[in-house]
């Protein structure tokens, strides 16, 4: 049975391996991940946050479930946008994340088919916070260090749990 992975598992800080092939195996994974991400009513949900170390994502930013296998940033726009982020793996924690507005994606869908995808608004600010996840990058590590100062507490919660 998969569970979220939480702060601070060191685990949330390796770089996720990209999967060969989609199988039978990765699609109840997918499935599995969806139920996941519905059930904690998030948007996202990288391979990572369940302590799975494959490069697969799944997110529903509005309009259906998607997933994605072997997902690369291969473009980034220079406008940035601030926008408040929440994460799964850090409960409780809503911190401000500069991210581009405009992305290209370079990913394997469902079939194995690789495909390039144009992000904007919200559909690229989570292909950019799964991304992270699976690179070992967690949305605290986009903040200054006077926004950690401010942050400490809440983070030695989750650290003591």
């Amino acid at each position: 049975m998969l569970h979220i992975v939480t702060y601070p598992d060191p685990f949330l800080r390796q770089k996720a391996q990209p999967i060969e092939a989609i199988d039978d195996q990765i699609q109840t994974l997918v499935d599995e991940m969806a139920g996941i991400m519905y059930e904690k009513d998030g948007v996202g949900l990288a391979a990572m946050q369940v302590g799975i170390p494959k490069r697969i994502m799944v997110m529903d930013p509005g309009d259906g479930l998607q997933s994605y296998f072997n997902p690369e940033i291969v473009e980034a726009g220079t406008d940035l946008e601030t926008l408040e982020e929440g994460c799964l793996s850090l409960p409780g924690i809503h911190v401000d994340v500069a991210r581009p507005t405009r992305i290209v994606v370079k990913v394997l869908d469902p079939r194995g088919k690789p495909i390039e995808i144009e992000a904007e608004g919200l559909l690229a600010r989570v292909f950019q916070h799964e991304i992270d996840h699976l690179n070992g990058i967690l949305i605290i590590d986009h903040l200054s260090s006077i926004q950690r100062t401010l942050l400490r507490s809440k983070l030695r919660k989750l650290e003591k749990q």
